[in-house]
């Protein structure tokens, strides 16, 4: 068999679209736009694209961006005081600090000093406690975008047997709890569980964020499953996933490529969030439906 191609890519336009029509009905509730606030420490090239990813799609969907630049060497406090003043700013919605920060920054304090209710990249702890207890919080962009195709493509996931491969904070670990929630069964794996194939061979959902180039394998995967790969890994020839994609497409149901699949997902809940923020806070009533 040959899997169907999740477009990721067709489908955060689309939800880019949508997202650009809730903007304009919240200006004209609220007088003003959504406002995101990106902070760029350093001189990370792929840190700087991404930056500067986002800040067209803030405008393109008629938000206000706000961005701030440090040089590598800023001292911690500078950093912090910056995120205080983003807290009481009453036009900033969203502030994302970007990752990673230089050695000399504990990521943890700058990321826990963020106001919980706008914490858009949803690294925050209350945020990852509210996911966990079923609250109302702000999900990290990525597993978010994941859940998104998921349902697109599958519908109701209950009941169904899902491995998420990879345990970090930012994508295993909430992806996890967002198949929970929509009442999956669910492993959480990693590069040292014990016979990994046999594991990921019973799953219906196959979600790999491990960050290693193709380790998961073609014949590892369940005939008619769906494959989300999380992976963007640079190589000799080219950006390539965490799945072996020839292999996997010839036997799954649906697989996202790399790249074209989950990427192009993650600015657009970004998006999402930042707009959901403004909402919130200034209690205008939006369509949850269409987000």
């Amino acid at each position: 068999m040959s899997a169907d191609i999740i477009d990721g890519k067709a489908f955060a336009l689309a939800l880019r679209g949508r997202i650009a029509e809730q903007v304009t009905a919240f200006v004209a509730a609220a007088g003003r736009p959504p406002g995101l606030a990106v902070v760029l420490v350093g001189d990370d090239t792929a840190s700087a694209v991404y930056v500067r990813s986002k800040g067209k799609a803030v405008k393109a969907a008629g938000m206000e961006g706000f961005e701030f630049r440090f040089p590598a060497e800023v001292s911690q406090e500078e950093l912090l005081a910056l995120v205080d003043r983003l807290n009481a700013d009453v036009n900033v919605d969203g502030i994302l600090v970007q990752l990673p920060l230089p050695a000399h920054i504990d990521e943890r304090v700058v990321t826990t000093r963020i106001d919980p209710d706008k914490d858009v990249d949803g690294f925050h702890p209350v945020n990852a406690g509210r996911l966990a207890t079923g609250l109302n919080g702000f999900v990290p962009c990525t597993p978010l975008g994941c859940i998104m195709l998921l349902k697109d493509r599958l519908g109701d996931l209950a009941g169904l047997d899902a491995v998420v491969i990879g345990r970090s904070n930012i994508v295993g670990k909430p992806m996890a709890q967002l198949l929970i929630k929509e009442s999956c069964t669910v492993t959480v794996a990693h590069s040292k569980t014990k016979d990994l194939s046999s594991v990921v061979r019973r799953a219906d959902i196959v979600v790999a964020a491990v960050g290693r180039p193709e380790m998961i394998r073609g014949e590892w995967i369940k005939p008619g499953a769906t494959v989300i790969d999380v992976g963007i890994n640079r190589t000799e020839d080219g950006l390539v996933g965490d799945v072996d994609f020839a292999g996997a497409a010839s036997v799954a149901g649906a697989i996202t490529p790399v790249p074209g699949g989950v990427g192009p997902m993650t600015i657009a809940v970004l998006l999402r969030n930042t707009l959901v923020s403004a909402h919130r806070r200034m209690k205008v009533p939006y369509d949850k439906e269409a987000l």
